[in-house]
């Protein structure tokens, strides 16, 4: 049975988890708090693959946590790797309850059943708030590809630019940051090449965080060229080498680009579009777990109508671009039978973000 202190102190394992978000792929991010007598006696989370799990952390900072309820954004796993298996870890501090945010849908851990065979008290809240957390591991880990946002911006009335070619600043200050945040949760963040020659973005995330795992930023470049002088392709301390996704088909025309990005070859769709299914694979065998998308709208509608898109971030800016030339917020695909599930609205500034998961109809 959850309580509603049970549910305070999982807000503070969710919280804890979210810190490592963006640094512990291929791994999930995980948080851990240990209670007695509805004191915290420990805390702590995963920092990176490889290093202590989140339930280490809160055990050692509790030193005896005998007797206490151990709460836990994800199941503990029973399978020893690279760390101890955290089941174990629990019932030899001997631990009395545990409550788990959610089960782990990889099936890899087992940990509750460990647990309650030995004695434990174990609840499961099954909450979304901790499903949202292990979303990208969720998908990395049962499908070929990364777990893919999208992010758009538009205005009341659908457009982007009230005419090609411009650039227009849509998102408030509060927006920018928001999106920023975001982006360092993120493996990687992609744009398309008309994007690039529009806005020419550096894709950094800004202010610098203290992330464990390198950046990736990724360009999606289906037709033209593009100038290897661009912002994106300057090197900088924690960020890989800017990958350039480019047609397979037309590999001489982007050979200037092999001095200044990572150059991955991808077949060409009918209609002159980047087979976005083996993009996405190939970005997973470079290590890219999770991606961040920031359109432009032919990329953002490509991306919805290949399917890959997990998460869509959709910010409305309170002002009206109509006219005959404006630019539409997603072009040049066909969108129809896609289903957007909103679990999120939040207001930044004078803008709304609307958030939730994507699925076909």
């Amino acid at each position: 049975m959850i309580t509603r202190l049970d549910r305070l102190f999982l807000e503070r394992a969710y919280e804890l988890a979210a810190r490592g978000a963006g640094s512990t792929s291929p791994n999930p991010p995980v948080g851990a708090v240990l209670v007695r007598d509805e004191r915290v006696i420990g805390e702590g989370y995963h920092h990176r693959a490889g290093t202590a799990h989140a339930e280490a952390h809160a055990l050692a900072e509790a030193g005896d946590a005998r007797g206490a309820t151990l709460y836990v954004s994800l199941e503990p796993c029973a399978l020893a790797g690279r760390t101890p298996a955290c089941a174990q870890s629990v019932l030899d501090a001997r631990v009395a309850r545990v409550v788990i945010g959610t089960r782990d849908p990889t099936r890899n851990g087992g940990g509750a059943e460990a647990l309650r065979a030995r004695g434990v008290d174990v609840a499961i809240s099954d909450d979304p708030e901790a499903r949202e957390l292990v979303a990208a591991f969720v998908r990395s880990a049962r499908d070929d590809r990364p777990f893919v946002a999208l992010k758009m911006a538009m205005s009341l009335d659908g457009a982007v630019a009230p005419r090609p070619g411009v650039r227009e600043r849509l998102g408030s200050a509060e927006e920018e940051r928001y999106v920023r945040d975001l982006r360092a949760t993120y493996d990687a963040v992609m744009v398309g090449a008309g994007t690039l020659r529009i806005d020419d973005p550096q894709l950094t995330v800004r202010p610098p965080r203290d992330r464990v795992r390198p950046y990736a930023r990724v360009i999606a470049c289906a037709r033209e060229p593009i100038d290897p002088k661009h912002r994106v392709f300057a090197r900088h301390p924690g960020y890989v080498k800017t990958i350039a996704l480019v047609p397979a088909a037309q590999r001489e025309r982007f050979e200037a680009l092999r001095a200044v990005a990572d150059v991955i070859e991808v077949d060409v769709r009918k209609g002159m579009d980047l087979d976005l299914d083996a993009a996405m694979a190939a970005l997973r065998r470079r290590g890219i777990f999770s991606l961040l998308c920031e359109g432009g709208p032919r990329l953002g509608a490509s991306m919805l109508a290949s399917g890959v898109v997990d998460r869509i971030y959709w910010a409305i800016a309170p002002r009206l671009l109509g006219g005959p030339d404006t630019v539409p917020v997603l072009a040049g695909a066909k969108i129809d039978g896609i289903q957007i599930r909103f679990d999120r609205v939040e207001q930044l500034g004078p803008d709304v973000m609307l958030s939730g998961t994507v699925a076909r109809v």
